[in-house]
């Protein structure tokens, strides 16, 4: 229960499993408090949603709102040191961050419990009394300038800036909301602004406490955080401002039945096709995008996405609602287009309209909204424990959006089945009111326009409903229907009764071939389970050739598992392969009920591995995409990358794989799958609401699968192949410089990584490694981001790297070059070497 402003009830409601406390309360200011307490949590959190976006921005002063979000972090009037919050908050293993949408702002931080009082106090004064000085602001414009830079060559940011551009100019859509130095310095100073000044005027006008709302996740009793807040943030001003959602669509007539074909930075094709619609935030407990993304975006046999797959023309497919306001939204569709898929464009729209086609004709249908509540409820109810931190800024992310019984529920709940309401929104889905983005570096040097804040090549040209109709009538049927029901849907969700508690997972099988490390859930209590295969296999990187063969094996087993696995994934059952230095990775997590039907198929498609052929040039010509966007990376990513190189045994360069992709056939996979496992160890690890005999007889049966039979499929590995994942000892005292020249010319940006070599992993050197890194994080920070300027992107942190521990200096740069920084960062590091020897004993004390 919680409580309102004339101390009524005011249900809240919560998961079954949910044993943590919630009160709603309104401050005299009218700022209205989530208090959530966790006596069982070592961190507290707050979230302060202010309802004020970059759609506020006033003309000509493109990023004002983002740019005040990052003045608030700077001092106080209470507590006027520059960077003081910051400092502190890292000082007690702590974190802290913002970010501004269309039309809200989030502030949050968590901290160590004991540190929560002073914290919060702190974290209030950015909206009690914050100081914003001339010199911070000019600094300031520049780190937004940064991040700008830093997204200037990002598709997904140049393509959403497309979306808005091609609206109503006098929409607040259609606004650029990230700012740069032009937006912030240089066009306002040539008109006479001074930005600073507008700065205030936009947080006086704006940041009012009505429009506020705050959670706060606390250790302490509701009583005792109610007093805490209420000390605290009464003092927000409130000036009563109103709030005004954006109303209006943005986009008319001249916006819709549009073709626009847009240049990418990274090699590859792709189709957005978007509709408006009404958002589902208006109707979120009928959930009409929920049901349509569920049919659009399902991966089963059948789908879409299924026959597009099939016909070789896409490698993904999403769909659901996607960015707009409170009485705006659009529904996307999104295919990442194979060559062939680009080559069948007419054909890959066509699909698309005869799936809604069908579901039009189809109907809403009862069983599968049914299905789909009956997940999101048992879903909701088993939730796993979500950090503090994150749970804060969603609960807060929700309080405008929902009335308070729905503030941890959202839109996650859909109970009320209204096929009227379904239907509504899926006859938008029209060839009349759809917007195609279709992006393709083909397009190169054949366009005629460019999308001013990111210089996106594109052109524009309209597409009548009739075209697209003659599209529909020549593309292939493939026989497109419905899914059928989710057999994965868990029933059983008992929890197991556990006679050991152990605190620690214990050994509790080991052969030739395998070990079992075990570990039951005796906290949690969820119907939920967690398998771990690790396949150790010495032919998996023996050279650059296995490595991609490697690669290419374990991404062919996923796209085989998709259609099957599809539904286990809806229902909360999913699983993961990966490949690593030594092999390869099996995860399988969710709940219990039905893992193991799950882990057997994975394995007899393991097991009865076949390459088939359409698919294996369909992944190759994923890998060779892939290898060629590794150029456009961000540059701190490449040096990553290199140090990486540089330090560990049996790595191969992106430039030695990318040749032995080129040369790779069928018949080489089909020779190295049984090389691959003919040798293998498997690593297990079973944990959670799974009993210790069910653990014992789930890797038996892989067991089984690979090593018994007439002709097993492998065998258990000789002593000596039993080898550990090494890096190169770097001496002590020698000081190695590598120097790369960053592979996109067009990215204006470089970095320096710093790379420290400290200790094997031993208890009491990782201890004072890492307080050694608490201490230094924020002050690195503070001078060289804050103070010199030097990159938006810079952080320092610790390591760990096949049991070596280690410290990293990362800074990307569009203003200075490598050595410079690496000057710098030498010079920081001296400067604190003596803070070091001067630090008292309660500044030490601070830190731990």
């Amino acid at each position: 229960m919680a409580v309102g402003k004339a101390d009524e009830p005011v249900e809240i409601f919560k998961a079954r499993s949910d044993k943590r406390e919630y009160r709603r309360i309104v401050l005299q200011n009218s700022l209205e408090v989530l208090l959530i307490t966790d006596p069982e949590t070592d961190k507290c959190a707050a979230s302060m949603e202010v309802s004020v976006g970059y759609y506020s921005d006033p003309k000509g002063l493109e990023g004002l709102a983002h740019f005040l979000e990052h003045m608030l972090f700077y001092a106080s009037e209470k507590y006027p040191v520059e960077n003081s919050y910051s400092k502190y908050i890292t000082q007690h293993g702590g974190s802290t961050n913002a970010f501004t949408s269309s039309e809200r702002t989030n502030f949050y931080f968590d901290i160590n419990a004991d540190c929560f009082e002073e914290a919060l106090d702190r974290f209030a004064q950015f909206f009690v009394k914050p100081l914003m000085s001339p010199d911070a602001t000019t600094r300031e414009i520049k780190a937004v300038d940064s991040e700008n830079q830093n997204n200037l060559l990002s598709d997904g940011h140049r393509v959403y800036q497309l979306q808005k551009h091609l609206s109503s100019k006098d929409h607040p859509y259609h606004k650029f909301g990230t700012g740069n130095w032009d937006t912030l310095e240089v066009q306002p100073k040539a008109r006479g602004l001074n930005t600073r000044q507008e700065l205030l005027k936009f947080y006086k006008e704006n940041y009012s406490a009505n429009l506020m709302h705050l959670v706060v996740y606390a250790k302490d009793c509701l009583d005792k955080a109610q007093t805490l807040v209420q000390s605290i943030f009464q003092e927000v001003p409130n000036t009563n401002r109103s709030y005004s959602p954006v109303t209006d669509q943005p986009c008319k007539s001249e916006h819709l039945q549009i073709l626009v074909r847009a240049v990418p930075i990274k090699q590859g094709h792709s189709l957005r096709l978007e509709w408006p619609i009404i958002p589902d935030l208006t109707h979120y407990k009928e959930g009409p995008s929920l049901y349509l993304s569920h049919l659009i975006g399902h991966e089963g046999e059948g789908s879409l996405f299924y026959i597009l797959k099939k016909l070789g023309w896409a490698t993904s497919l999403s769909a659901g609602e996607s960015g707009g306001g409170h009485h705006f939204s659009f529904f996307e569709v999104y295919i990442s287009l194979t060559d062939a898929g680009h080559e069948h464009f007419e054909d890959v729209v066509a699909l698309v309209f005869k799936y809604i086609h069908l579901l039009q004709q189809a109907g809403a249908r009862k069983w599968i909204f049914d299905e789909l509540s009956a997940i999101s409820e048992t879903n909701f109810h088993y939730q796993d424990k979500s950090s503090p931190i994150g749970y804060v800024v969603y609960v807060a992310s929700n309080m405008q959006l929902y009335p308070p019984i729905d503030w941890l529920v959202g839109s996650s709940l859909p109970s009320k089945f209204s096929p009227d309401i379904i239907e509504a929104v899926l006859n938008d889905l029209t060839p009349q009111n759809v917007r195609i983005f279709w992006v393709s570096t083909n397009f190169d040097g054949n366009t005629d326009s460019m999308e001013p804040w990111y210089e996106t090549a594109y052109s524009l040209e309209k597409i009548t409903s009739s075209v697209i109709e003659q599209w529909m009538e020549k593309a292939p049927d493939g026989n497109l229907h419905l899914p059928v029901p989710n057999m994965f849907i868990p029933t059983d969700l008992s929890i197991k009764t556990v006679s050991n508690k152990m605190n620690f997972p214990v050994l509790l099988r080991k052969s030739s071939y395998s070990r079992l490390w075990y570990k039951p859930d005796t906290l949690f209590s969820m119907p939920k389970g967690y398998c771990i295969i690790d396949f150790i296999c010495p032919q998996s990187r023996s050279s650059p050739e296995s490595a991609v063969l490697t690669c290419i094996f374990v991404w062919l087993l996923k796209d085989y598992l998709n259609e099957y696995a599809y539904d286990a994934e809806i229902a909360g059952l999913g699983y993961w392969i990966s490949g690593h230095c030594s092999g390869f990775e099996v995860t399988v997590s969710g709940y219990n009920h039905k893992m193991r039907i799950l882990l057997e198929k994975v394995i007899d498609r393991i097991t009865n591995f076949k390459v088939e052929p359409d698919r294996f040039f369909v992944i190759k010509e994923l890998f060779s995409k892939q290898y060629q966007n590794i150029k456009f990376q961000q540059p701190y990513e490449q040096a990553l990358y290199y140090c990486s190189l540089i330090l560990r045994e049996h790595s191969w360069s992106w430039n030695d794989e990318c040749e032995a992709l080129t040369n790779l056939e069928i018949d080489d996979l089909v020779k190295f799958y049984p090389l691959l496992l003919s040798r293998t160890f498997l690593e297990c690890y079973v944990a959670g609401n799974i009993d210790s005999k069910e653990a014992v007889s789930m890797i038996q049966h892989v067991e089984d699968a690979l090593y018994k039979g007439s002709q097993p499929l492998s065998r258990a590995l000789f002593a000596s192949e039993h080898s550990s994942s090494r890096i190169i000892n770097l001496e002590e005292s020698k000081n190695y410089f590598y120097a790369a020249e960053g592979l996109n010319t067009s990215d204006e940006n470089s970095a320096l990584v710093h790379y420290i070599q400290v200790h094997s992993d031993e208890y009491i050197k990782n201890v004072k490694l890492q307080l050694f890194a608490l201490i230094a994080k924020q002050p690195a920070f503070d001078q060289l981001r804050s103070v010199e300027q030097l990159g938006y992107i810079t952080s320092l942190s610790r390591t760990s790297d096949a049991g070596v521990r280690g410290l990293q200096l990362i800074v990307q740069s569009s203003v200075k070059d490598p050595r410079y920084i690496e000057s710098r960062f030498q010079a920081f590091l001296k400067t604190l070497e003596t803070q070091l020897h001067d630090m008292s004993d309660d500044e030490f004390k601070v830190n731990y």
